[in-house]
C-alpha cells in the first residue's frame, strides 16, 4: 500500500483540497472507513459550497459543476487569472471521436491580427484539468503569438468518462493522438510547426506520444514530468503481479486511501488554497486500474527513453517532492536528441507554473516561450 501511495505522489498534484467521496457504475471499495471532508472553498458561497458537494464520476455533473464556478475564477487572487493578457481568442468544444468518446478541447490563439508562430498541444497532469490554472499560462504563451490547444483526457475534467479512471494508459495516449490530429490537420494549424508540452502525469502522455509518432512532432517540452518510477517505491513482481489481477476484477475500485498532497506541490500557501476552487478535478483515491497502468506506462517509457528523438526542454523544480527532479536529470542524459535543454529551479516545488511566487511564474512561462521562440 504505501508503493502505491508514492505512486500517486509521482502521478502529480490534483490541483484541490480534501478528497471528495465518489460512486462509480460498481461498488467502490475503501480502505478507509468514514466519510471524506468535502473542501475548505475559503469565501465561497453556499451554491459553490453544495455544486463541490456533488458526486461528479460523470461527465453531465462535472460540466453543471464548472458552470457554476466559472464565473468566479476571474476574481481568484492568483497571477494567472488577475495578470492574464487580453484578446486572446478563445473557443471550446466537444468533438466524439472514433471511439464514440465525447472529448472536450480548447483553444487559445494570439490576438487578431498577430501571426501566429506555431501550435502548442498541451497534456495536462493526473486528476487535472485543461483548463483553470492552465487558462492563465495558455493566454500568456498565445499572447506571444503561438496558437494553444488542451484537451481532457476521457474520465477528467470535461470529457465523457468514469471520473479519474484510466482503462488503459495507452488506450488515452491513442485518444490524445487522435483528437490533436484533428486539430493539426485543420487549415489553420497544418502548416505551422507543432509542438507537445506535457506537464507531471502529462509529461508521460507527451512523451507517449512522440514515442508513438517520433517524426511528427517538432518538439517535447516537459514540465516535471512523470516517466520513471524509482525501485523504493515499486512494488515488488509478486505484489505488481497481484495488483494487476485484482484491477481485472475490480478495475473502479478506489482502493488507496492518501494523504492530500497538495501541500507538495505548492509552496505558496495562499496559492495553494485556490486549487479548490478547480472543482471539477479528480481527488478521491487512486482507482486500481489507474494505479497499475501509471505503473506500466512509466516502465515502459523507462525501456525506451534513447528513442526520444526530438528537440527537448525539461522544467523541473528542484525541491519537488512530488516527481523526483533527479529522473528529470536522468531522461536528458538518456535522451538521443542533441538538441536537449534541463532547467531546475532551485527552492521550487511541483507546481512550477502554479504553485510558486509571481515572479517565479513568469520566468517559467517565459523560459518556455523562449524555447518556442528558438526553434520556431
Amino acid at each position: 500500500m504505501a508503493a502505491i501511495s508514492q505512486l500517486q505522489r509521482i502521478a502529480g498534484p490534483r490541483h484541490a483540497g480534501a478528497p471528495r467521496p465518489g460512486t462509480g457504475r460498481r461498488a467502490s471499495v475503501a480502505v478507509a472507513a468514514g466519510k471524506a471532508p468535502l473542501p475548505r472553498l475559503e469565501g465561497a458561497s453556499e451554491e459553490l459550497r453544495a455544486a463541490a458537494a456533488q458526486s461528479l464520476d460523470w461527465a453531465p455533473a462535472r460540466r453543471r459543476v464548472r458552470g457554476v464556478f466559472a464565473p468566479v475564477l476571474p476574481t481568484l487572487d492568483h497571477c494567472l487569472f488577475k495578470m492574464a493578457p487580453k484578446g486572446i481568442q478563445m473557443e471550446e468544444n466537444f468533438e466524439t471521436n472514433s471511439k464514440g468518446v465525447e472529448i472536450f478541447w480548447k483553444s487559445w490563439l494570439p490576438r487578431e491580427g498577430t501571426a501566429t508562430k506555431a501550435a502548442l498541444f498541451f497534456c495536462h497532469g493526473y486528476g487535472d484539468t485543461c483548463t483553470f490554472f492552465f487558462e492563465g499560462v495558455a493566454k500568456r504563451i498565445a499572447a506571444a503569438g503561438y496558437a494553444v490547444y488542451a484537451m481532457d483526457y476521457p474520465g477528467f475534467g470535461l470529457s465523457y468518462g468514469l471520473h479519474g479512471y484510466i482503462s488503459s494508459f495507452d488506450g488515452m495516449v491513442d485518444h490524445v493522438i487522435e483528437q490533436y490530429a484533428r486539430i493539426r490537420g485543420r487549415a489553420d494549424v497544418r502548416e505551422l510547426p507543432h509542438f507537445l508540452l506535457g506537464q507531471s502525469m502529462g509529461g508521460a502522455v507527451a512523451l507517449k506520444v512522440h514515442l508513438k509518432q517520433p517524426k511528427e512532432w517538432d518538439g517535447v517540452l516537459l514540465v516535471a514530468p512523470m516517466c520513471k518510477i524509482s525501485e523504493d517505491v515499486t512494488p515488488p513482481a509478486p505484489v505488481l503481479k497481484a495488483l494487476s489481477i485484482l484491477s481485472c476484477l475490480l478495475p473502479e475500485a478506489k482502493l488507496f486511501p492518501q494523504k492530500d498532497i497538495g501541500d507538495l506541490g505548492f509552496r505558496d500557501p495562499v496559492k495553494r488554497k485556490l486549487c479548490e476552487y478547480n472543482a471539477i478535478s479528480y481527488n478521491d483515491q487512486m482507482r486500481l486500474r489507474t494505479a497499475v497502468e501509471l505503473l506500466k506506462a512509466t516502465r515502459d517509457i523507462e525501456s525506451q527513453l534513447e528513442k526520444i528523438c526530438s528537440p527537448l526542454l525539461i522544467l523541473h523544480g528542484a525541491a519537488d517532492q512530488v516527481t523526483d527532479p533527479h529522473v528529470s536529470e536522468f531522461l536528458y542524459e538518456k535522451a538521443s536528441t542533441e538538441d536537449k535543454t534541463l532547467k531546475l529551479y532551485e527552492g521550487a516545488y511541483h507546481s512550477i507554473l502554479e504553485g510558486e511566487p509571481d515572479d517565479h511564474i513568469s520566468t517559467a512561462i517565459n523560459d518556455i516561450i523562449s524555447w518556442l521562440d528558438s526553434h520556431c
